[in-house]
């Protein structure tokens, strides 16, 4: 372990799993978030491997996770890309880029709220 690392945070994700292994429950804990046993009905993680330079993710979504909350999840989530890229890279254009495509995702998805 790198000898910089002060303290170590934990995050468990438990994954139910019905006879076929499909999953049927998402739950999770963070212990510094204060975060325990909360359910989720969908999950995406990546983590960027940095020596083979390429992305390693795990996407899951429950039985019960709608269409619906599927476009919705899928939008949010693109929308909270273009926010960690900006504040990552200082890379403003793109993101506004990327937040008119989230947009026109919603427009397409019929998930716009209602004005």
């Amino acid at each position: 372990m790198n000898d910089e690392i002060k303290s170590i945070s934990e995050i468990k994700v438990q994954v139910g799993m019905d006879e076929n292994k499909l999953p049927i429950e998402l739950r999770w804990d963070a212990a510094d978030g204060d975060m325990k046993n909360q359910v989720a009905k969908a999950m995406f993680l990546a983590m960027w491997d940095g020596e083979e330079k390429n992305t390693m993710k795990i996407d899951l979504w429950t039985k019960e996770m709608s269409i619906e909350e599927m476009k919705q999840f899928f939008h949010q989530t693109l929308l909270s890309m273009a926010d960690t890229f900006e504040r990552a890279t200082n890379e403003t254009n793109i993101s506004e880029d990327l937040r008119d495509y989230c947009y026109h995702f919603a427009e397409k998805m019929d998930i716009l709220p209602e004005e």
